[in-house]
């Protein structure tokens, strides 16, 4: 291939890219699975999309439910899936094709031809880079793509061990289902049958900040939320919004189309890009619900820039309570994400010695990342994370 980096495709960076999308989105798009992709690959075409499509969709799903997120996933990272997937496949000699690094996305092939040639490197590549983007800073068209990657998500809960059990290859010896065994094979020894504590997720609660400071990121973190809240298992994800009062939004955002949820949403939050007053808020949350039980040995995760309005005593006060009644509290700030960021805002300063996680949430990719600190993954809380 040509030396020359602004006309190279490397076909295996965008499915790189893909199957991280994937794997934030619920499926299990392990690096073997990629291998096997990109083996596929070299017998089609990886500039045509339709090839693209069905390598992935054969190689990386690995059930029926991960098909439906591998459409989602596509279309959101490619753009609208070909019209003639339905009609073949086809297996041209395997080539890679030369795209100019900066050309225009392609327009959607015509309806009747048989040839799926539109090239893929361009909007591939576009999505990679916006994944790494201020949210703040995007315009109408990357949004758009920045709405269909964000409706991808899936959020599971970091797993807690119940105390009821389930069959299971290890832990403690299950008497009466070995002794059924031994009845069953005439008395010949059997493996003996074994019980493990069944695990389950955790509850999430989101606490989303729709104060005037945070107004340029309200809209993707609801979307976030939006995601979050449609968990395959578990108990269901409580989303709160922030500002000059407290607004439980669970029902409103629960509707599967993310547009008329968000609209929904608006309607019924009647503070919307107002003040901000955490600390009472945080308290209001508390004494109504997460006293109560919602909080308790739940992630809560919340998503503000930390600008405090009301009294900043109250919100370490507050905060310190919440962090006695959740298992983890996880904060992510999308000004984080900015270089030379620094926890400077008073109400940060106080809420920060009782977080758990300190995160950013200023792009797609650190919103990935706060999916998986939600899941379980660990991280130390730190000025510049």
């Amino acid at each position: 291939m040509p030396a020359d980096p602004p006309t190279t495709y490397d076909g295996t960076d965008s499915l790189v890219g893909l199957a991280r999308t994937l794997r934030a989105a619920g499926v299990d798009a392990s690096p073997d699975r990629v291998h096997a992709t990109v083996k596929a690959l070299d017998l089609l075409d990886p500039a045509a999309k339709g090839d693209v499509y069905w390598a992935g969709r054969l190689t990386l799903c690995g059930s029926p439910d991960d098909i439906e997120r591998y459409d989602r996933v596509f279309a959101a990272y490619f753009g609208e899936r070909p019209a003639s997937l339905v009609r073949r496949p086809r297996v041209p000699a395997a080539r890679l094709r030369l795209v100019q690094a900066d050309a225009e996305d392609p327009a959607p092939p015509d309806e009747g031809s048989d040839e799926d040639t539109a090239p893929v490197s361009a909007s591939a590549s576009r999505v990679e880079v916006l994944r790494h983007r201020d949210i703040a800073s995007l315009d109408g068209a990357d949004r758009a793509v920045l709405a269909r990657l964000l409706a991808a998500f899936r959020l599971a809960g970091e797993v807690r061990r119940t105390r009821r059990t389930t069959p299971a290859h290890r832990g403690v010896v299950d008497r009466h289902r070995t002794l059924r065994q031994l009845m069953q094979a005439g008395g010949e020894p059997v493996r003996p049958a074994r019980r493990g504590r069944r695990e389950r997720p955790r509850r999430v609660v989101l606490i989303v900040d729709v104060s005037g400071s945070m107004n340029a990121y309200a809209d993707a973190l609801l979307r976030f939320a939006h995601a979050a809240s449609h968990r395959d298992r578990g108990p269901a994800t409580e989303v709160f919004t922030v500002g000059t009062r407290l607004t439980r939004v669970t029902r409103e955002i629960a509707h599967r189309d993310p547009d008329v949820a968000l609209a929904a949403v608006a309607a019924g939050v009647p503070d919307w890009s107002g003040g901000t007053r955490l600390g009472e808020l945080v308290k209001d949350f508390l004494d109504r619900w997460g006293q109560r039980g919602m909080a308790r040995g739940a992630v809560v995760v919340v998503l503000s820039d930390g600008w405090e309005r009301g009294d900043v005593s109250l919100l370490g006060e507050q905060m310190a309570r919440l962090h006695r009644l959740a298992h983890r509290v996880v904060w992510a700030n999308p000004r984080a994400g900015r270089p030379g960021f620094e926890p400077v805002a008073a109400g940060m300063a106080a809420a920060l010695p009782h977080v758990d996680e300190f995160v950013s949430g200023h792009s797609v990719a650190a919103l990935q990342h706060l999916a998986a600190v939600v899941a379980g993954a660990r991280e130390r809380v730190s000025a510049s994370a």
